[in-house]
């Protein structure tokens, strides 16, 4: 038991600038004391003491405003940062290394007793605040869920979902556009990677569009040039960048 704690705290502070001490976790970290709680309340619900495990995940909720069912998996170095206002469903399972932040729910969305209704998180995941993930698919290893988000169906591993409802970004899609983007002098993951703020959409999708264009022009140069074409008028003019600086700097 005591080893859990000791590797509790060292996760906490591992992830948390702001953890300043082994002390000040065990005092005044919300996160932390819900899941001691939620170990005894969990050993209770499986134990066959439901009533006094409720009870237990009850008065967690009272003293951190954290509330997870006592029913639920939490897995190793599980960090909950904040914590306030967090949901964690009967059948949800949240596996080692995970990281949720406030205003965090892992919701159901079918009233079929006995059955698995809430969702997985894979090894390493990190929900962001505010975001809802609702129903009983998996958000897979190594993925994140953007602040405020909405997500109703299964995240691939080390992808990102965003938005409501969210749509899934895999990691691929955000080297090629962060290449793009560099290209040009600009990231637009930069000003808000995890909101789904309609500026940042349509910089996404002209990122996209950029990304495409580029290689349909390089695959007929290519072949042009194979033919003794010169190509160098395709090439087109450079982006202004300062002219992009100028319409994100406006208020």
């Amino acid at each position: 038991m005591f080893d859990r704690i000791r590797e509790d705290i060292q996760a906490i502070r591992s992830k948390d600038p702001a953890a300043r001490s082994g002390l000040d976790i065990w005092l005044s970290y919300p996160g932390f004391h819900a899941i001691r709680f939620h170990r005894v309340a969990n050993a209770l619900w499986r134990g066959g003491f439901k009533r006094t495990g409720r009870w237990v995940s009850h008065l967690s909720r009272f003293f951190t405003g954290i509330e997870i069912h006592p029913g639920a998996f939490i897995g190793r170095r599980v960090f909950i940062d904040h914590g306030m206002g967090i949901v964690i469903g009967e059948t949800a399972e949240v596996h080692d290394d995970c990281t949720i932040y406030q205003g965090v729910t892992l919701g159901g969305t079918s009233l079929e007793r006995g059955a698995k209704r809430h969702p997985t998180l894979a090894k390493g995941v990190i929900v962001s605040a505010g975001a809802k993930v609702l129903g009983s698919f998996t958000v897979g290893e190594g993925a994140s869920v953007g602040s405020n988000s909405v997500v109703l169906k299964a995240v691939p591993a080390g992808a990102t979902a965003v938005g409501i409802p969210a749509r899934i970004i895999t990691k691929e899609t955000k080297e090629k556009r962060e290449v793009t983007a560099q290209k040009i002098g600009f990231s637009a993951y930069g000003i808000s990677a995890d909101l789904d703020d309609p500026l940042v959409q349509a910089i996404h999708k002209l990122l996209d569009h950029s990304a495409e264009l580029d290689a349909r022009l390089n695959a007929i140069c290519g072949a042009l040039e194979k033919q003794g074409v010169d190509c160098a008028s395709l090439r087109g003019a450079a982006v202004d960048t300062k002219g992009i600086d100028k319409l994100l700097d406006a208020d």
